[in-house]
């Protein structure tokens, strides 16, 4: 079948764009023929560059204020969307009351995804003929598959029906090209994926953390398989990752033995760590902020609470932010009582009550913030740029405790191996062992990944969205998607999705 094709508003200069990346290399670039694509990727030193150009919108997932993290949050039964009122961000305050449109949606979640897409295309295409070490060029091949697997999955779980570019585009076909089905992008990262593996490494030095690894690949084709209801051969994927439950994998993963650890904001690259998303404060601004050259984590900004001021020395000594991702008393009831709810939540109404700290509530203030993305003072950066810019922890997009639940979901909830599983994110907190099942897994998921974003994905693949979001403007069968952006409509043959 031929690949489908399709072109949204910044296509007329995409080419370019996937040239383009943080690095020193890509913006000293002097084309010196026709165009600079004819030109790039003549040898190893630029074939690394853009790769690193391909694993830049990765930081999609926590940079800028379109971040993967608070929007998939604020469409939660978490969170409310929160920040400075109800015209704070048209989109993540359109997503956590479903009145999200064509002209509201954030055009980035598809753009900035599919400028990866480009830019993994255009490498592919380009290293067969760059003169270089072929071991490591088939390495780089593996990366930029499962980069690019990892762009389609984000895109045809938010907006489903999408176009699948495998290869750059000809002019001639931009305002032509149609929508894949669902099934044929699934199949697409499903073979990106499985090709990776085959010529990822299994593990990575420390001069290349951050990059993908066999595990991470074979982790994320288990989520894949999990979302496309192929348990079994989830399982097998996650099971290749998780090892035996509570002990070292094959991989070299393992639970971090303190839950609060993980948000050690220096502790990158931990042996929970699967798929990690790397931040800087590299003295990114306003100027470029959100824009892919960025590399401050946003996350760290916007969830902390407003006008925050220390009182008594038993308080945090934080930042203040911006109030986003609110969590909702219903989340503080379900998590109050289980041992991650220090890590998870800030509870500012328990400290103004007790004249330990004040803040200045904003939208939807609750009194509860998401303690796991606050930073504290000593991670203010004083370096050059706008401060609330650059904060650098880093964000999980995989984590072991994540590939635990997935493989004891995908095993049925039932059994020996589910029950260890699920025992052993429980015993790393201290809780005792509760009988497995669906229910149970869905529960621990909630708690032990609560704030990270996988909420909303969790209730709609499970088809509890209605249910769980109806009082939210929930709508079955319209809301379990974005809108497509307007703009990616006009003078294409793009149909919109139903019901908006």
């Amino acid at each position: 079948m031929k690949t489908k094709k399709f072109k949204f508003l910044s296509i007329a200069i995409a080419i370019l764009i996937t040239m383009v990346s943080c690095t020193k290399d890509f913006l000293d670039v002097e084309p010196k023929g026709t165009s600079l694509e004819a030109n790039y990727y003549k040898d190893q030193i630029e074939a690394f560059a853009g790769l690193v150009a391909v694993y830049d919108v990765m930081r999609k997932n926590s940079g800028g204020f379109e971040n993967m993290i608070t929007m998939m949050n604020a469409g939660s039964d978490d969170h409310y969307a929160g920040g400075g009122g109800a015209t704070d961000g048209a989109g993540i305050q359109g997503f956590s009351n479903y009145t999200l449109s064509p002209n509201t949606v954030p055009a980035s979640f598809w753009s900035d995804h599919y400028q990866g897409v480009f830019r993994a295309n255009i490498l592919l295409a380009k290293l067969p003929d760059v003169p270089m070490d072929e071991a490591l060029k088939a390495k780089y091949v593996s990366e930029t598959k499962a980069l690019r697997a990892n762009y389609y999955f984000n895109l045809v779980r938010m907006f489903k029906n999408i176009p699948l570019i495998t290869s750059p585009l000809d002019p001639s076909e931009f305002n032509t090209v149609l929508q894949a089905t669902p099934e044929e992008v699934y199949a697409q990262i499903e073979t990106d994926l499985k090709e990776a593996i085959v010529g990822l490494p299994s593990t990575i030095s420390a001069t290349e953390a951050g990059r993908f690894s066999k595990g991470a690949a074979q982790a994320l084709l288990g989520k894949v398989y999990l979302y496309e209801n192929k348990n079994a051969l989830a399982a097998t994927e996650l099971a290749a990752v998780n090892g035996t439950p509570g002990g070292t994998s094959p991989y070299g993963y393992k639970l971090l033995d303190n839950y609060n650890d993980l948000w050690i904001v220096t502790n990158k690259f931990n042996t929970e760590s699967i798929l990690e998303v790397a931040h800087t404060n590299a003295g990114g601004g306003w100027g470029n902020w959100g824009s892919g050259t960025d590399e401050g984590n946003s996350v760290n900004v916007m969830c902390g609470p407003r006008t925050y001021t220390k009182i008594a020395d038993s308080a945090p000594d934080i930042p203040s932010g911006w109030s986003f991702n609110v969590v909702t008393p219903e989340f503080y009831d379900v998590i109050k009582s289980d041992p991650r709810f220090g890590a998870t939540v800030l509870d500012m109404k328990a400290m103004t009550a007790a004249n330990e700290a004040s803040y200045i509530g904003g939208y939807q203030d609750t009194g509860y913030f998401l303690n796991k993305f606050i930073p504290r003072q000593a991670d203010v950066t004083t370096g050059t740029g706008d401060a609330v810019l650059n904060y650098k922890q880093n964000s999980y997009v995989i984590r072991l405790a994540d590939t635990y639940l997935m493989e004891a979901e995908a095993l049925g909830g039932t059994g020996a191996r589910a029950q260890a599983l699920l025992d052993a994110v429980r015993a790393r907190v201290g809780l005792a062992s509760t009988p497995v099942s669906l229910t149970s897994i869905a529960a621990e998921r909630r708690l032990e990944l609560g704030g990270e974003g996988h909420r909303f994905f969790d209730l709609v693949r499970t088809g509890k969205a209605t249910i769980t979001l109806g009082s939210r403007g929930f709508v079955a069968g319209k809301n379990e998607i974005f809108p497509i952006p307007f703009k990616e409509l006009e003078n294409t043959a793009i149909v919109q999705n139903p019901g908006y």
